[in-house]
């Protein structure tokens, strides 16, 4: 393997198109309940919209066109899914053949973003919004570095395009084309390309990207940014001071948490050498290193002015250059050798197989502990089940939250779903003796069924409508315990005869 990637560099790519079909293979044949970010991704596919809530619309365009071809399947989720994460991979790829000399380091910055958990992992597991901006990252790269080595009004386009795509994918991604002015302006190299005209092409075409959503963004300024700050601040302090340690202690353990295994695996590969290349540098390697320091001050600045609470997943457009910085820092100091192929192609492979391995047999271990996850629920036994016990199809079920509501749609695409807070979304619906309204929420085992309140507020606010006879049905965890069951509370709401 080692010797066909030398002599033909590219296969690199083939070997992570196999990869990513392997990954979608596991997504299919595991069960067929949806994670929470799956269900939010079915649940507005039923729309095309400027603005749905607090992420940007990016990824929901992506999926409600895979929907257009393939429905509203699990196949629509992972296929698209994994053919956003190959492209990223590809241009991250290409930016590492463009920058790197050594073709043999150029593999390893490219098969370093599988040593990142949240690049990996953990956007195979359930992320989104995370795999856009992960995607819309790797083009910014490659179209800054295309048009600083080849300037033309073509790659100049592009990196508008890259940076328009990236705002409306995940709002942290403005971090990472600021970052590159201010470190582009301390290098002489790369100064005068800030400074060529076509940098207004550049900002015409992100403007336009941008603007319908920003339009959107201005008018529901609450709902596209509540519940951001909300995160940001769900740390409870006593103190300015308080406030600022916990911050700071949660972007420290974030950017742990998003490099320690990158850095700790290259540190085995590359040994003594990463220590001596430390000194070393390049026009590239201090771009990139530039950004990723601009954007650390950046986030200490965030702390500063209030955030308590810093997700390392919210790190990923910025520091998914790391496993690049690493080998251009390397090539600076002239230390690349045949031997760091040879370590780290194993590595590679190896979570190639472990990731998809991990995914595919994580479900039946939770089962089998006790310990359950999204995708132990079943919500296709208790779709079906909640049907039948009705002769009349509803013609629009009320949900008590997205994931529902994306489960719903999954095993009952032919009926419209909506939950509280989407008014905006609603269609006219038939309500009448045989078209019922159909309700369902989570009831937790509990001997009553409270309606929750925002679902009676929703019902309240239609005519007046109201639950009068709650009911449950109570299914068995997939590969769960015996006796172990999950609990759905539902009802049928019909017109109150005059």
């Amino acid at each position: 393997m080692v010797a066909a990637l030398r002599d033909r560099p590219y296969v690199v790519f083939a070997l992570l198109g196999a990869y990513f079909i392997a990954n979608v293979i596991v997504r299919l044949l595991v069960p067929h309940s949806l994670e929470l970010d799956e269900g939010q991704q079915l649940f507005l596919a039923q729309w095309l919209a400027v603005g749905y809530d607090s992420q940007p619309p990016f990824y929901n365009w992506l999926q409600y066109g895979a929907e257009q071809v393939l429905g509203p399947t699990l196949a629509s989720l992972s296929v698209l899914k994994n053919l956003v994460l190959f492209s990223s991979y590809l241009f991250f790829g290409l930016t590492a053949f463009m920058i790197l000399r050594s073709r043999e380091l150029a593999i390893i910055a490219t098969l370093g973003l599988l040593t990142m958990p949240q690049v990996s992992f953990e956007a195979q597991r359930d992320l989104t919004h995370t795999v856009a901006v992960i995607f819309t990252s790797c083009l910014f790269l490659f179209a800054l570095v295309r048009a600083i080595k080849a300037p033309s009004l073509f790659t100049y386009a592009l990196t508008g395009l890259a940076i328009g795509l990236g705002i409306i994918a995940k709002y942290n991604f403005v971090l990472l084309p600021a970052a590159a002015v201010i470190a582009m302006l301390a290098e002489p190299d790369f100064r005068r390309r800030l400074f060529d005209w076509r940098i207004l092409l550049t900002a015409v075409i992100a403007l336009i990207v941008v603007l319908p959503h920003a339009l959107w963004f201005i008018d529901h300024l609450d709902a596209a940014t509540g519940r951001t700050i909300g995160k940001l601040t769900a740390e409870e302090t006593t103190s300015r001071l308080s406030q600022i340690l916990t911050g700071l202690k949660s972007l420290a353990l974030a950017f742990v948490g998003f490099a320690a295994l990158t850095l700790v695996l290259f540190a085995i590969v590359f040994g003594r050498d990463m220590a001596r290349a430390w000194k070393a540098s390049s026009s590239w390697s201090r771009l990139i290193g530039g950004i990723m320091l601009v954007s650390a001050v950046a986030l200490v600045l965030v702390v500063l002015l209030g955030a308590s609470n810093i997700k390392d997943r919210w790190l990923t457009p910025i520091y998914l250059v790391l496993p690049l910085y690493l080998c251009l820092k390397i090539e600076a100091a002239n230390l690349a050798s045949e031997r760091q192929l040879n370590r780290f192609l194993p590595i590679g492979l190896a979570l190639m197989v472990l990731i998809p391995l991990v995914l595919f047999v994580r479900i039946p271990l939770h089962g089998m502990l006790g310990k359950y996850e999204k995708l132990n629920v079943p919500y296709e036994a208790a779709v079906a089940q909640i049907l039948a016990s009705e002769p009349n199809r509803p013609s629009l079920v009320l949900a008590s939250d997205q994931q529902i509501a994306g489960n719903i749609r999954l095993n009952a695409p032919d009926i419209p779903v909506i939950i509280p807070g989407y008014e905006a979304f609603e269609k006219p619906f038939l309500f009448d003796a045989t078209h019922p309204l159909l309700v369902v929420w989570r009831n937790r085992g509990r001997d009553t069924m409270p309606l929750p309140q925002d679902l009676s507020d929703w019902l309240a606010t239609h005519g007046g409508l109201s639950v009068s006879e709650p009911r449950s049905v109570a299914l068995p965890y997939i590969f769960g315990k015996p006796g172990d069951l999950y609990h759905f509370a539902y009802a049928f709401i019909y017109p109150e005869v005059q």
